[in-house]
Order: structure tokens, then C-alpha cells, then sequence
């Protein structure tokens, strides 16, 4: 049995022009000369999508995710009809509603009844449907006090849920959906996922673009990865956002690593630009001027430091609960046998989450000399999600710094859990008596 579409998209393309790279003397000359963009260099055009295929069955939900600028609004728009593609075509079956940018067809001078009943028309509604629905759709929208009053007056947020009640009551067979979610109130929004729900249930077709991962995952049977403008990945919502997820952390273990480098090498070269007076005095010299980010003698140097997953391999990116593991390269000029090692972590403002050393934990300095390895384990990191600098140190028992790096060092904990606060115990829930409730979804 053949499963219907109702929208298919087969290798489309859709190229802009970059505005302010070239200018032609009238628009009716370049579109005579069919010269808008077959002239036009590849560097002044943008291809916000790419050769893009797609099937989407009648009555399933189905989610466009990526990063911004990777082409998930232009396809929501493709399939609009509010643009048209460079190549290839676009087919939707049914009647289409649009919530991409809500209340764009409002008259900001006139009231919010006529801008109902002009909304509705445009989406395909007679003025007799109109008026059937409308006590429904001002309902919906909490706006019963404010409905003859002009929508200028109106928020952002009045305009919005004017704008979705009027887009979903129309009773449409294709309804898309571009983030509108993240401009509502909390009661709102759960108010539109019931609704998004309720038209699951009845089997419309609805394409929903987001960057709630969460919500794709909830609600669409099927989803597509764009990055780029490409179609990265297609399939179940459940693997595509995994897919999606690895390349992200990825990308974020690239730009924490490099952006560690560029750290340490700036305080390196602030550090030789100072004079090594400090060494030469001994440790008990002020050596805090020898560079921002990095002081000490460095009779005891730290060479290396690294970050380490569960495999040994380097790392920036953690999920809540994994081990970490910090390694610390060391090389003494000359034998000390005074020396402490020390760790501290820090959220991105600035609070201590977390710092011990060598002497408070009890263990006692006897010898270093030449290269040493040590390692600090954190057999589970119970963190809340967030980005956390590192301090490293090696110093004197009475504190007096050998080699000190201050917040060279990032790490990210990610989680499906957003939860608050700093740390995050291991914990559970119980419940006795008259409550019900339903089992956790797995993260």
C-alpha cells in the first residue's frame, strides 16, 4: 500500500543573492537579461538550500532541526509558498496554515475582531466560518478584553497568541510551525502543545522547525537534519537528533580546545614579555606580574594539562555523570621537595564549584625531580549543565606558586535534564498514598 504525501520537496534548491555586492540599473533590465543570478559570481550568491529532498506522509509530524542559517526557515517557507525555489519543486495536498511569522498580516490600526476576520481570510476561511469560530479562537488566545482594542497597543506576546489561536483554528490539513513557541508564556505554551497534540491525534500533517530537541523527539514520528542547506540526516527523531547532538558536541570540543590554546599562548607570550626576576629571587618572590593567567617561578613547571574522558582520549564535552580525569604534566628545573598539586573547577560566573590539593587530601611531599605525571579522577561528574573553567597549580606548602594556571582550561557538561544550581546528587523519587503518576521518559 502506497503511504500518501502531503509534502514532498524533490531536489530543491534555493539560491539568494547577497545584497550590497553588485547592483543592477533596473530590475526590468535584469529580468530581461535573465541576469538576476546566472550573472552573479558564487561569491555573491548564498545557498540556503541545496539539491533538498523530502517525503513527508499525510498525517505524521515531522521536524526540521539544525543550527541557525542552516536553511530550516527557507524550507518552512518553500513550503509556504511565500518563496519559490531556485530548482527543482515543491508539492503540498491540503489546506496549509502557517505559523512562521504570527500576525504578519495584522493592520496595526484596527482591531483585533477585524484583524480576525481578515487573518482567517487569508488563511481560506469564509466570513461565516470566521464567525462560527471566532468566540473559539478569542477563548484560546485570552485576549476577550483586548479584542477591540488596535493591535498596536497590543505586546509581542498578545500579538503571538492572537496570531497562533487564529492559525490553528482554521482547521488545517497542513499546519507549519517555525519556533513560535519561544516568545509565549509557560502557560501558553503548554496550552499550544495540548493543541499541537489534539491535531496529532486527529492526523494532520504538521512540520514542525525548532530548536527544542526535546520537543521533537516528544512529538514527531520522523525528522531532518539541514546543516549547511544539505539534508545531513533523515529518519526516525529519536536517531536524527542523536546524529544531530554528536555533530554539535563535536564542533564544541573543536572551539573549546582552540580557544583553550589561544589562552595559554597569550599568557605564555604576556609571561616572556615580563622579566624573570621572579626566579632568579627565589620562591618567595611576587611573581603575579609575570602575566595574567599564568604566574610562578616555574622551578616547577606545569607543561601539560589535559582533560580526559572515560577512554583516555582529550575532551571538553561531558554528559552529567561521566568520569573526567585531569592530567597534569610537571617538570622540576631542579629536585624540590616542597611541592603541592592542585585542582579547582569554576562555573562561568565565577563561583567556586570545587577545589581541593594534594595537602588538604593528607598526602605528603617528599621528592620531584625531572618529568612526573599525576592525576586527579572525578569518578562521576555530578554537575548541572553549563560550561566550568579549570584552575591548575603546583605550589608550596605555604602556598607560594611554582607554576599557577588560572581558568586556562574549559569543559561543558551537557544534559537532557535542566535542572538548576550548581551540583547535581545523585537522587531519586518516591510516592505513597492517593497520587498517580506517571513514569519518567527516558533522557
Amino acid at each position: 500500500m502506497t503511504v500518501k504525501s502531503a509534502i514532498v520537496l524533490d531536489h530543491v534548491t534555493k539560491i539568494y543573492r547577497r545584497f550590497g555586492s553588485r547592483h543592477f540599473a533596473t530590475l526590468k533590465s535584469a529580468l530581461l537579461r535573465r541576469s538576476i543570478l546566472e550573472d552573479l559570481k558564487p561569491s555573491e550568491t548564498f545557498c540556503a538550500m541545496n539539491d533538498v529532498s523530502l517525503r513527508v506522509p499525510t498525517g505524521s509530524t515531522f521536524g526540521v532541526i539544525g543550527r541557525n542559517g542552516s536553511g530550516k526557515s527557507t524550507a518552512l517557507k518553500l513550503v509556504a509558498g511565500i518563496t519559490k525555489p531556485t530548482s527543482g519543486t515543491v508539492t503540498v495536498t491540503g489546506r496549509i496554515s502557517a505559523l512562521i511569522e504570527l500576525g504578519a498580516g495584522f493592520h496595526p490600526e484596527i482591531s483585533g475582531r477585524e484583524n480576525v476576520f481578515i487573518n482567517g481570510i487569508m488563511l481560506g476561511l469564509t466570513k461565516r466560518e470566521i464567525e462560527r469560530r471566532f468566540d473559539e479562537i478569542v477563548e484560546f488566545s485570552d485576549l476577550a478584553d483586548f479584542i477591540d482594542e488596535p493591535v498596536k497597543n497590543y505586546s509581542s506576546g498578545m500579538y503571538m497568541r492572537l496570531g497562533f489561536s487564529v492559525a490553528v483554528h482554521v482547521d488545517p490539513e497542513v499546519l507549519l510551525v517555525d519556533e513560535v513557541l519561544a516568545v509565549g508564556d509557560e502557560a501558553f505554551t503548554h496550552k499550544c502543545l495540548d493543541k499541537f497534540a489534539d491535531l496529532k491525534r486527529r492526523r494532520k500533517t504538521i512540520l514542525l522547525v525548532t530548536h527544542s530537541l526535546n520537543l521533537v523527539e516528544r512529538f514527531c514520528d520522523e525528522a531532518m537534519w539541514l546543516d549547511g542547506g544539505r539534508n545531513e540526516a533523515e529518519g526516525d527523531s529519536k536517531r536524527v537528533v542523536d546524529a544531530y547532538m554528536a555533530k554539535v558536541q563535536l564542533d564544541e570540543e573543536r572551539q573549546l580546545a582552540t580557544a583553550d590554546v589561544r589562552a595559554r599562548q597569550d599568557a605564555d607570550s604576556a609571561a616572556r614579555s615580563q622579566p624573570r626576576a621572579a626566579e632568579a629571587a627565589g620562591p618567595t618572590a611576587d611573581v603575579k606580574h609575570l602575566g595574567e593567567g599564568r604566574w610562578g617561578s616555574r622551578v616547577v613547571e606545569i607543561s601539560q594539562v589535559g582533560l580526559l574522558d572515560l577512554h583516555g582520549q582529550a575532551a571538553h564535552v561531558f554528559q552529567a555523570g561521566d568520569l573526567m580525569r585531569i592530567h597534569l604534566r610537571v617538570r622540576a628545573s631542579r629536585p624540590v621537595d616542597d611541592f603541592v598539586f592542585a585542582v579547582g573547577i569554576f562555573n562561568a560566573e565565577g563561583v567556586c564549584v570545587y577545589g581541593t590539593n594534594t595537602e588538604i587530601e593528607g598526602f605528603r611531599p617528599q621528592s620531584l625531580s625531572g618529568d612526573a605525571d599525576v592525576f586527579l579522577y572525578f569518578e562521576a561528574l555530578e554537575l548541572v549543565e553549563g560550561t566550568y573553567k579549570v584552575d591548575v597549580a603546583v605550589h608550596t606548602r605555604d602556598g607560594v606558586p611554582y607554576d599557577y594556571h588560572r581558568l586556562f582550561y574549559t569543559f561543558r557538561v551537557k544534559s537532557r535534564t535542566k535542572d538548576v544550581g550548581i551540583y547535581r546528587p545523585r537522587h531519586r523519587w518516591e510516592f505513597e498514598g492517593q497520587v498517580s503518576i506517571a513514569p519518567q521518559e527516558p533522557s
